[in-house]
């Protein structure tokens, strides 16, 4: 499930810098909306809660001695309390985040009315507080330090299967964290292993640090948290928590490194001073020789030079899947014109045959390599290829030459024969009719076909083909056919890489 806010999401970690003082809690989230409010992102401000009668063991409540008894005992808010600190936080634009730590506390959040539960990483396979969690309608964002891959994958199957919405947010619990510790690396890692979650940074670092967060964004990270505080002559912060000031800079270098990386989701918008920039490098299309109106420009017909003109066709232009027929007449070495020329692109076509080829030979169950070299041949040009053609996938050609040769539902292959080779076909799949010196004879799966050096031969098949061709040494000025406007076609064979899966 997606979480039901928007990222980038910065959390302000109030934690128990409010020092049990209302009126200073307020102060401080006051402090963060005059800062937030000149930001593009959405922001919320985290409390957290626990149950002290029943959080801390009873013969452990007085003893001042222990450092987070004497502190959260010291910062202890009432019901009434927390429930105007939570509207001060909502009626100055912030969500509501709380992080509970017992399961009374989740039941408390719900009731004070906040937007999202957050799992701290003590707790993220504390089962008894997921349980109680997992029964609530919140989005949960768990901090993951010091928590193992298999418990983190746990703890995120444990929402999925209850199609509950949870974030994911790499954090190392070191008070402060040095640099050399932040492993923002595992941002990367967790995004890869987590892909249709949030993931997201919770920081310890130093508050000078802006480095952390424009890595952290550049890993992937869309939500973001920090301790924070407002210091004052009795609340001193620790060395973690950011000052107002202090959140606005980390804010701003966000909002930098937002701005480099761009957009992440779909090619960039190019800008017409970029285009004019690449264009002028590109070399230029110019005639070797004249080209008459009507004639097919072949590659071996023209020359690619610098500088280029306006609206002349480029190197990047020029293909094999791309057909050039000149509108004009074009002297020799003049620029060939957008103008003056008619263009066809032929990519999509070939893109659909490769498909249609592909699901045919899933059908034959045939074990093939992964990498293939693949021929399409289409005699008369590839818009007839449905009706005439057929595709080679080349093997070895070595002295001996083995191929597969595929032909689709409806196709034929035209009357040809070879004067060094010899062929024998082996029908793999499906059926076809093959004409050898004018004797037509069907075949199926399994049966073998000889063809001797200079026999004239077709073939053509109804529901599909697939067979093996097995010959000596395949040279491609060794096939002859018996339609010379085929001998005359420079642009019948179009070859390409091709990879199964």
């Amino acid at each position: 499930m997606n979480p039901p806010f928007s990222t980038p999401l910065f959390i302000f970690e109030l934690a128990n810098n409010h020092n049990g003082d209302l009126k200073h809690g307020v102060r401080i989230v006051r402090e963060l909306a005059a800062v937030a409010k000149d930001f593009p992102f959405q922001c919320a401000v985290k409390l957290q809660y626990r149950q002290l009668d029943t959080f801390i063991h009873p013969a452990f409540r007085d003893r001042m001695d222990i450092k987070y008894v004497k502190r959260f005992s010291e910062t202890r808010l009432s019901d009434e309390e927390f429930r105007q600190l939570v509207a001060a936080i909502k009626e100055n634009g912030f969500l509501a985040c709380c992080t509970p730590f017992d399961e009374e506390s989740v039941g408390i959040i719900e009731n004070h009315g906040f937007d999202i539960l957050k799992i701290a990483s003590c707790s993220l396979t504390d089962w008894p507080l997921l349980e109680r969690m997992a029964l609530s309608t919140l989005p949960v964002i768990a901090s993951t330090a010091a928590t193992p891959m298999e418990d983190i994958d746990r703890v995120v199957s444990f929402f999925d299967h209850r199609q509950r919405s949870i974030s994911v947010m790499h954090c190392v619990a070191e008070y402060p964290t040095p640099n050399h510790r932040l492993e923002l690396g595992q941002i990367a890692l967790l995004r890869h292993r987590y892909p249709t979650h949030t993931i997201g940074y919770s920081t310890h670092e130093d508050p000078s640090n802006l480095d952390g967060v424009k890595i952290a964004a550049g890993m992937g990270a869309r939500i973001f948290e920090k301790h924070v505080g407002v210091p004052t002559d009795t609340a001193t912060l620790n060395a973690y928590s950011a000052r107002p000031d202090e959140v606005r800079a980390w804010m701003a270098a966000a909002e930098e490194a937002f701005a480099m990386i761009g957009n992440s989701e779909t090619r960039y918008a190019f800008s017409e001073k970029e285009r004019a920039d690449i264009h002028a490098l590109r070399r230029g299309i110019f005639a070797k020789r004249h080209i008459k109106k009507g004639d097919r420009i072949w590659q071996d017909s023209v020359f690619a030079a610098i500088p280029s003109v306006e609206s002349q066709l480029v190197a990047n232009d020029l293909g094999k899947y791309v057909e050039l027929v000149a509108e004009r007449d074009i002297e020799e070495n003049a620029p060939i014109l957008t103008e003056d020329t008619r263009r066809v692109d032929n990519r999509e076509i070939v893109n659909g045959i490769v498909k249609r080829v592909k699901e045919f030979l899933k059908k034959s169950h045939l074990p093939l390599p992964s990498r293939i070299e693949l021929e399409i041949s289409h005699h008369y040009g590839i818009g007839q290829f449905s009706k005439i053609g057929a595709v080679l996938l080349s093997f070895i050609n070595r002295e001996y030459c083995k191929k597969i040769i595929v032909m689709l539902p409806g196709q034929m292959h035209p009357e040809h024969w070879h004067e060094i080779k010899e062929e024998t076909f082996h029908v793999q799949y499906g059926e076809m009719t093959t004409v050898l010196d004018g004797v037509a004879r069907t075949y199926k799966a399994g049966d073998l076909i000889l063809v001797p050096q200079g026999t004239k031969h077709s073939f053509e098949t109804k529901k599909g083909v697939v067979f093996e061709e097995i010959s000596s040494t395949h040279r491609p000025a060794d096939s002859f056919y018996s339609d010379v406007q085929i001998m005359q076609n420079k642009n019948r064979k179009t070859s390409l890489t091709y990879w199964m899966e």
